[in-house]
């Protein structure tokens, strides 16, 4: 039995065809390295997914990064035409209905504009956060451009 938030995820998925399972683990992964080392993969493989603020629009916006990359917030905010800082908890829970460290690609509670990390396309498959700290699935880079509907660039 899934928790309401992978639960949401899971039907998520489903309702878009994807064939792709949420699992919950009994070790958080609300950071990259921890979420490796509980599904067993290389934190390179973790696609975290990061919410940031327009700082003149207020508007959520998503970079989902490879596990040890920063994002460069400069070269995001170039992109968005705006400057951009990290959204705070209460911020990210009233416009994605998740937590921090539990953010999924797919989901929200609004459309959110989306970059996808390049450095994840290397991967045969990658592992994205699933609706709390403990809930992952794994898939594709080319499921998570498609899911998301996300623009692949450098987020370094």
């Amino acid at each position: 039995m899934l928790s309401p938030g992978a639960h949401k995820v899971q039907e998520a998925l489903e309702a878009l065809g994807f064939p792709h399972q949420v699992v919950e683990l009994p070790h958080t992964t609300r950071s990259a390295a921890e979420a490796a080392q509980a599904i067993g993969c290389r934190v390179e493989q973790i696609a975290k997914s990061l919410v940031f603020r327009g700082q003149h629009t207020h508007r959520p916006i998503l970079v989902i990064a490879s596990g040890p990359n920063r994002v460069n917030e400069g070269k995001i905010g170039e992109l968005v035409s705006e400057p951009i800082g990290k959204a705070d908890a209460d911020f990210v829970r009233q416009r994605t209905g998740f937590v921090i460290g539990g953010v999924p690609p797919l989901a929200h509670l609004e459309p959110l504009e989306t970059f996808i990390d390049e450095d994840l396309l290397q991967y045969e498959e990658i592992w994205a956060a699933a609706g709390n700290p403990n809930a992952v699935f794994r898939l594709t880079p080319a499921d998570l451009i498609k899911m998301t509907g996300g623009r692949v660039v450098s987020v370094k």
